[in-house]
């Protein structure tokens, strides 16, 4: 087993197709995200513990796709996006003309 002290935006690779980056947390809580290909089953002990399950080959527990987000949730995000990415672009001309 590896252990490892990492500071938030760091990220550990597997492999080459598993990343695991730590984005934060707290004294008793850890934040990561798994980018890792669907066909691993990626199952936390509390879920296999909850299920009764060993975590052994074989012992995946099933997780639904989530709902689709509706046309008005895109929109606002779309509209969020944009918003930033012309503030980017302003800022980014503003700094160019104080140069």
């Amino acid at each position: 087993m590896l252990k490892l002290s990492v500071k938030p935006g760091e990220y550990v690779l597997i492999g080459e197709d598993i990343k695991v980056v730590f984005t934060g947390g707290s004294s008793n809580n850890l934040r990561i995200l798994v980018d890792a290909p669907k066909a691993y089953n990626i199952v936390r002990s509390e879920a296999l513990a909850r299920y009764g399950m060993a975590a052994e080959p074989g012992n995946e527990v099933k997780h639904y796709r989530d709902r689709e987000l509706s046309p008005e949730a895109k929109e606002k995000i779309k509209a969020i996006l944009m918003a930033e990415r012309k503030k980017a672009r302003r800022e980014e001309r503003a700094a160019a003309l104080k140069q």
